[in-house]
């Protein structure tokens, strides 16, 4: 097995410190990288884990924090934090350019191949960081068809892929009229996946928290949209020795 080295980053941002994962692969070589942003609850070991899942593929891999350490199991208390969050594209920025700068900074990144992907609330924070005109060479969202204000997608510089469960009420259909209509209108590359059957956040497994309507686990397409996103990574960021 290919050895992955981690470690925990703490960095400052939306005026908490942040504790973030990061995941190296082997070799001492430079490597493109990829943020990972989790959704609304917070950074938990699931996506730790697909931090240490791209590493073995050869990518610097950094899952970001969203909410200084915490990882919400009130649904209440989290949409407390995170429905202002989400209405504050200049908020979601900071904490994605904060993200961004600790990749960077990092020896083994190639700062010219850096993509960032996201779940949820991560996932919007990913789609601002391209509306604010980062450089990223792709960014992957599943259940974050957030829409941006007006004009602002025309800065987004790389290959957008989405996806999204067709049963999601978070993200019905009118939502995902209004993201095709954004990207389309601003000439970006565009594409977005509708997972048949699934709910919001079909891509993560139960965990012990309160049963929120609307939301469950969906276990084969969940492996699709993983699948989906290595492919996005591959096609857009590959990794070369």
């Amino acid at each position: 097995m290919t050895t992955v080295i981690t470690r925990t980053v703490t960095y400052p941002a939306d005026g908490l410190t942040m504790v973030g994962h990061l995941a190296l692969p082997a070799g001492d070589g430079r490597r493109p990288a990829v943020l990972i942003g989790p959704e609304g609850p917070g950074l938990n070991d699931f996506q730790r884990r697909r931090a240490d899942a791209l590493a073995e593929l050869g990518y610097v891999a950094l899952a970001f924090d969203l909410h200084g350490g915490r990882w919400f199991t009130d649904p209440e208390e989290m949409l407390a934090r995170v429905t202002p969050l989400l209405a504050d594209p200049d908020r979601m920025r900071e904490i994605g350019h904060a993200a961004l700068d600790v990749v960077r900074a990092e020896p083994r990144t190639d700062p010219a191949r850096i993509a960032a992907i996201g779940y949820g609330t991560g996932g919007a924070i990913a789609l601002e960081l391209g509306r604010d005109g980062a450089d990223l060479r792709a960014i992957g969202t599943v259940n974050a068809l957030t829409t941006g204000r007006p004009g602002e997608a025309a800065r987004i510089r790389c290959p957008v892929w989405a996806g999204v469960g067709s049963e999601d009420p978070i993200m019905p259909p009118a939502q995902r009229d209004a993201f095709a209509a954004e990207m389309q209108a601003a000439g970006v590359d565009w594409r977005l996946v509708v997972y048949g059957g699934a709910l919001h956040a079909f891509h993560h497994p139960p965990v012990d928290q309160k049963v929120v309507p609307g939301v469950g686990h969906h276990p084969k397409h969940a492996r699709r949209a993983w699948q989906d996103i290595v492919a996005l990574l591959t096609e857009c960021l590959p990794v070369t020795e």
